[in-house]
């Protein structure tokens, strides 16, 4: 799932998910809006720089892969 070093972080504010998937862009980066992490960085679909989670359930699977309980605030 990775090919490098990865830096975690659990973004918490009013539609967080929907919010960054805006920032990050479409997983295909040719298909990503100018300006997203996506456009900036992907080399492909595979590749693609970034992840984030695609839903708020998802997302609290994910954060507490990497995070304890009492690491999440």
């Amino acid at each position: 799932m990775s090919s490098g070093v990865i830096i975690a972080a659990i973004l918490e504010k009013d539609n967080a998910v929907a919010e960054f998937r805006k920032v990050i862009g479409a997983t295909n980066p040719a298909q990503a809006e100018e300006g997203t992490i996506r456009k900036l960085y992907a080399t492909s679909i595979g590749e693609n720089a970034v992840h984030g989670s695609d839903s708020d359930e998802n997302a609290a699977i994910e954060g507490s892969f990497f995070f304890s309980g009492l690491e999440k605030f």
